[in-house]
């Protein structure tokens, strides 16, 4: 009797284990996905994990907070005020972004630069009213393009506020917790000059979201931001995700190949994205910072694969303008920070060497060598 009573507890006591293995399991895999609309596009959050939906939440809400303070068009924006009034202290996130704009407006030569906003204006991107300017109003408007005026400033300690530097140099860390304050970066642009910094924004914000999951324990989780993936750590079950890299010549279903990411960004920017047609032209969003006009070569599609999500988003753009040929030379002086997928006119696949492990297609693809070969 005792044995049988032994055997009954030691089956209770099992299938109270697989019970809240099962429970365990369950909230490891639980699934939030949510859909918004916000910085001119469709997005979609998927996060796993017990606080999945907290955390998706979350990453809306600074989605939305993000594209309010950096909106060109929004009157109430922190750009908008920064355009209207050409010098502004500006808060630690838009900073940031200015910042590593005029990195990379530097590391391209400037063919990337945010001071292009101007000119988008002329030919009617950021309104939708589009319009086809004489070469005489894009030299104009094109002459206020310069990402090399953009000045950014970080005062002393005396300019914390709060709390001015004494006569003998006294720093603010001597100064008592209630008087220590945040130091303030002004930002000053070159006379009549305006930013959009929609070519990082995105990019940006994925960053931010990665390690708004970090706080929120989420270690798996995919944003789709319009072109932008962010792919934070893997799928639940350890493998990676899948992202489809979309054909410039299909539709917006169709793919050229699916890459395997892990804790990447993963943009795309292409003509097809936006653009109109006049007298049997197509003109694309994508703007030359060099002539005013837009960018015309040899290539449908630049995708940047990379941990840093705001320099994959600025380099899309200026690979684009630069054409095939120079895309790849820039790809192999700087192949440590990112990867490429360029997609030429002629239909033809090309991915740097590093990524063939990660990409499958139905399609040929070439190789571009690191080493130049």
């Amino acid at each position: 009797m005792k044995r049988k009573v032994l055997i009954a507890a030691a089956i209770g006591a099992g299938i109270l284990l697989l019970a809240g293995a099962g429970r365990w399991h369950f909230r490891q895999n639980q699934k939030c996905q949510k859909q918004l609309f916000a910085m001119d596009t469709y997005m979609e959050f998927t996060a796993y994990g017990p606080n999945s939906e907290k955390a998706v939440d979350a990453a809306m809400e600074e989605v939305q907070r993000l594209d309010q303070l950096l909106s060109a068009q929004d009157e109430t924006s922190e750009v908008y005020a920064l355009n209207e009034q050409g010098s502004l202290p500006v808060s630690n996130d838009l900073a940031e972004l200015i910042k590593r704009g005029k990195e990379i407006f530097q590391e391209t030569g400037g063919l990337f630069d945010d001071t292009i906003y101007p000119v988008m204006k002329l030919w009617g991107f950021p309104t939708g009213e589009y319009y086809v300017p004489s070469d005489q109003e894009v030299q104009k408007a094109l002459a206020l393009v310069d990402g090399e005026k953009v000045e950014v400033q970080i005062p002393d300690a005396k300019y914390i506020i709060g709390k001015e530097q004494d006569e003998k140099g006294q720093k603010a860390e001597n100064c008592n917790d209630s008087e220590k304050k945040e130091t303030v970066t002004y930002v000053t642009l070159g006379e009549n000059q305006q930013m959009d910094l929609g070519g990082l924004a995105k990019g940006y914000t994925g960053q931010k979201l990665a390690e708004l999951m970090e706080s929120y324990g989420v270690s798996s989780a995919l944003f789709s931001l319009g072109g932008n993936i962010q792919a934070i750590g893997t799928k639940p079950d350890g493998s990676r995700w899948k992202v489809g890299i979309r054909d410039p010549e299909g539709e917006q279903q169709d793919y050229i190949g699916v890459l395997s990411v892990k804790d990447a960004a993963v943009v795309t920017s292409g003509g097809y994205e936006r653009y109109f047609e006049k007298d049997g032209h197509t003109y694309i969003h994508i703007i030359n910072p060099k002539t005013g006009y837009p960018a015309e070569g040899d290539l449908l599609s630049v995708t940047i694969v990379s941990k840093d999500g705001t320099l994959a988003d600025g380099m899309s753009t200026a690979l684009y303008i630069m054409g095939y040929e120079k895309a790849c030379q820039f790809w192999q002086q700087h192949k440590e920070k990112f990867d490429i997928i360029l997609v030429t006119d002629d239909g033809k696949i090309h991915i740097s060497d590093s990524l063939q492990e990660d990409f499958q297609s139905e399609r040929e693809w070439e190789i571009i060598r690191g080493n130049g070969r």
